[in-house]
């Protein structure tokens, strides 16, 4: 007796072991592009570069906005200035790839799917970026997205997305920068002296926090765990071992240095000043 074959309904399954991390300039990119985008355009996209690593992790890199026009039913990009800035930018970074493009607005919308075939013909399983501008309850909700193909047989219907795990790492000064992009107004942002010193005083509460913890672990308030010993030995160990003395001429050097780039800055500013001043009284006379 012959055994009747079924047609099943079945999604494609997708890497299991694809993620995605993205550096913080490409989110202060999407972000100004969306302040600077047309009066008529409710959303921006563009396209993400960066690099896929062997262990299925999509780095992301950089990004630029490309422009397009989209309706209910229908969506139009310009290729041309897509291939004309990808151009440009594999002059400067030739390692970087497009790796999937981004949208501001809160998750996936009907063209997004149009959008996605489009970038999946540029390059095999396109990582799709959404970021919510509005940042809504004060947070920024930023996700990941890899479409799943639906099948019937062996005729493909439609494409689902389908979130994959996102990292966003950043250095602490970074971090400052982050936490004044999610405030809806501020007055002014902060100078780079204003910057260290939130960065300074986020690193004494954490110094804070590890010493309260290990003062509770020695009065025996508190069940020791050992892998946060190994994780504040292993930090403990990792700072070099600098006399006072050496240490202070250190940062003294360093924020000389500094002042140093700052004069000659202001200097050069001055001089580019002048010279466009004296340019425009020699054209006029």
């Amino acid at each position: 007796m012959a055994l009747s074959s079924q047609t099943v309904l079945q999604f494609a399954p997708s890497p299991a072991s694809l993620s995605s991390k993205v550096h913080p300039l490409v989110i202060f990119n999407i972000c100004d592009c969306y302040v600077r985008r047309p009066d008529q355009a409710e959303r921006v996209i563009g396209t993400l570069l960066g690099s896929v690593f062997p262990d299925g992790t999509v780095d992301v890199r950089n990004s630029y906005a490309v422009p397009h026009n989209e309706s209910s039913d229908q969506v139009a990009l310009d290729i041309d200035y897509h291939h004309n800035m990808l151009s440009s930018h594999l002059k400067v970074n030739p390692k970087e790839v497009i790796v999937g493009w981004f949208s501001t607005g809160f998750g996936v919308t009907g063209g997004s799917a149009l959008i996605h075939e489009f970038y999946s013909r540029e390059v095999p399983n396109p990582v799709h970026l959404t970021i919510d501008t509005a940042f809504r309850n004060g947070e920024a909700s930023i996700k990941a997205f890899v479409s799943v193909s639906l099948s019937l047989g062996d005729q493909q219907l439609a494409a689902q997305f389908q979130e994959i795990p996102f990292d966003l790492r950043m250095l602490e000064a970074e971090r400052v920068g982050f936490d004044i992009l999610k405030t809806t107004s501020v007055d002014k942002l902060p100078n780079d002296l204003e910057g260290m010193e939130a960065s300074m005083e986020r690193l004494l509460a954490l110094i804070d926090d590890v010493s309260k913890y290990v003062d509770d672990v020695v009065e025996d308030r508190i069940a020791p765990d050992n892998s946060i010993g190994r994780l504040i030995s292993d930090i403990v160990a990792s700072i070099p071992k600098v006399l006072p003395p050496a240490f202070d001429k250190l940062v003294n050097d360093s924020l000389q240095d500094q002042l140093l780039l700052l004069y000659l800055s202001s200097i050069t500013r001055t001089q580019l000043s002048l010279a466009e001043k004296l340019n425009t009284a020699a054209q006029i006379l």
